[in-house]
């Protein structure tokens, strides 16, 4: 279905509320620019164009007519595939939207972003009707009729069933072969995963996975969309999150469980990378403290 008659960007909603979503089509060549995890499940299409997706520690090529789905809390980022110009629409929906339903229907609309290989290719027909739904979604969201805003969160709710009932039924796409460079990679990945709270030098994992330094470097931005730093920071704030809503560690001690060995340095990425101050954050999900 075509979408040129539509803007290039529609927006519905804001990060604050339960459902919101983006639609964009984006010109030339283009890669997120910012380190991306949200507590928001994520539901993402491409309607054309290819990308490369970097989810968790693995990257995945996706090509129009690929849902993907991210699980709350993952980090992820799309980048360039070399391949220009794309069109695709983000559905995201935050955990409180799920809280009203009953456990099992809760299970079944959650079970695309838990499932291993987050990846799902439709057939063609089954393609068409998915974009349907889009292109009524989008519709909608152009013209903004009366009880737009319904229709739009009902569209959601059958997106959402759709593609649960998809996973059932369906075969996903068997995983990718990825060449050894990507393997290499994701090896590094899931280190850091396990190690954020040690020292951390690009260096120091040059010599453990035998590769160049410079050759490291590269690679691991070229595959992930990350610099290797800008990973690591993000890991280890991630983490800090996690225990300043969950603990009630002093902040200094969060900084160092989380891998910070410089308590002013993990201040400024912390904001940096949430727009919060630590203490900030502890208060706005522990508001019992303040």
């Amino acid at each position: 279905m075509k979408l040129s008659h539509f803007p290039d960007i529609l927006r519905f909603g804001h990060k604050n509320d339960p459902f919101y979503l983006e639609f964009d089509r984006r010109r030339g060549h283009y890669s997120m620019a910012t380190d991306h995890y949200h507590r928001e499940y994520e539901l993402y299409y491409l309607f054309s164009g290819q990308r490369n997706y970097f989810i968790k520690d693995d990257v995945y090529q996706v090509q129009s007519g690929d849902l993907v789905f991210i699980e709350s809390n993952a980090v992820h980022k799309t980048s360039d595939s070399g391949a220009p110009n794309h069109e695709r629409i983000v559905l995201y929906f935050a955990p409180s939207y799920f809280d009203d339903l009953p456990a099992e229907e809760r299970d079944l609309l959650l079970s695309p972003f838990l499932q291993e290989f987050p990846l799902l290719r439709p057939n063609l027909q089954e393609q068409l009707q998915l974009e349907a739904l889009f292109h009524t979604l989008l519709t909608e969201l152009n013209e903004q009729q009366p009880g737009f805003r319904l229709r739009i969160s009902h569209i959601a709710s059958e997106l959402l069933l759709y593609t649960a009932r998809s996973f059932l039924k369906l075969e996903s796409l068997p995983k990718q072969e990825s060449s050894s460079v990507q393997r290499k990679i994701s090896d590094v990945v899931r280190y850091i995963n396990l190690h954020f709270g040690e020292p951390l030098e690009l260096e120091e994992l040059s010599r453990h996975f035998f590769i160049s330094k410079s050759y490291l470097s590269r690679m691991f931005k070229q595959v992930t969309g990350f610099g290797f730093a800008e990973y690591v920071n993000l890991t280890r704030v991630k983490e800090a999150e996690r225990l300043l809503r969950e603990t009630d560690h002093s902040i200094t001690h969060v900084s160092e469980l989380a891998g910070f060995d410089n308590f002013s340095h993990f201040g400024k990425m912390f904001k940096r990378l949430t727009g919060l101050t630590p203490r900030a954050y502890r208060e706005s999900h522990q508001p019992f403290l303040r």
